[in-house]
């Protein structure tokens, strides 16, 4: 992944991104799709299921399952409209659809599914299809996990976003697959096991996933991770860069004595160094795990 340099003028752009999980026999795993090559948002790069929150959205808010207070209280974010917490919602749960496959609806049968795909990919929207099928989002599903809001001094992206990452475990009657369009490959991976295929070349990865798999590889299953969830606010992530004397690129997150904030936001290190089209810890890859 080549380092970007540019400094972004625009403010960020709200998103939503669903870190998908399962429970294999040894270790917990995480569902990654390979951006196409074509996209202009980390083409290449293996990421979660994720896009901008969409007008359209706002379509299912008063179809949600839950009260919208309790969906402004889970996602933390006081200066929020409850409108705007609830379209958080919205959108992660239809990008998980669209990019994966995967419905998070109570009580979706593999049949409505795959007809549910049918209909999205005849051109139809995302509320329309469940409003006419008669599903209603599980917004219980997803839990807000972390926010990250991209630097204006860019590192792997001339785009900023204001992302909200939930977590989810994958419904044991759906299985979660690539588009073929905004993602041209995917793949269920241990956390460690992906950190450890990007620290050899395999995979990409950009830093807030590579900061979030760190933090999953600290968890032995599916049932950890929505344990702290729910037993949490989300942790606010807004990284600070800065070229050090040598004009390595240098990436600060809360706690490190160069960033703003003291209060550490995520375990794991507390910055990251591009060195040979890498992110890594200063005191090496299994710094991450610390």
């Amino acid at each position: 992944m080549e380092l970007n340099r540019t400094l972004i003028d625009s403010p960020p752009r709200d998103a939503a991104t669903v870190v998908m999980l399962r429970d294999a026999p040894d270790e917990l795993e995480v569902f990654l799709l390979k951006r196409a090559a074509a996209s202009d948002v980390l083409a290449g790069a293996y990421v979660f299921p994720g896009g901008k929150i969409d007008g359209a959205d706002a379509a299912l808010i008063p179809q949600l399952d839950q009260p919208l207070h309790a969906l402004h209280t889970a996602l933390g974010e006081a200066e929020a409209t409850l409108e705007h917490a609830a379209s958080c919602y919205v959108a992660a749960l239809r990008e998980a659809f669209e990019e994966s496959g995967v419905l998070f609806a109570h009580g979706a049968t593999h049949a409505q599914v795959t007809q549910a795909s049918d209909l999205l990919r005849q051109g139809r929207g995302f509320a329309e299809v469940l409003t006419e099928m008669g599903l209603q989002l599980d917004t219980g599903s997803v839990l807000p996990w972390s926010r990250w809001v991209t630097p204006r001094m860019a590192s792997v992206s001339s785009k900023r976003f204001d992302t909200r990452f939930f977590v989810a475990a994958v419904p044991a009657v759906q299985t979660a697959r690539h588009d073929d369009y905004e993602a041209t490959a995917s793949v269920w991976l241990g956390p460690r096991t992906a950190l450890e295929q990007y620290r050899d070349g395999l995979i990409e990865l950009a830093p807030p996933q590579i900061m979030s798999l760190a933090h999953l590889a600290r968890h032995a299953n599916v049932a950890s991770v929505l344990a702290e969830a729910r037993g949490k606010s989300p942790a606010l992530v807004q990284p600070e860069p800065y070229d050090d004397e040598q004009g390595v690129r240098v990436l600060c997150y809360p706690g490190d004595p160069r960033h703003s904030v003291r209060e550490r936001a995520l375990p794991g290190p507390t910055r990251l160094r591009y060195m040979d089209k890498r992110f890594a810890p200063e005191a090496g890859f299994e710094a991450l795990f610390y």
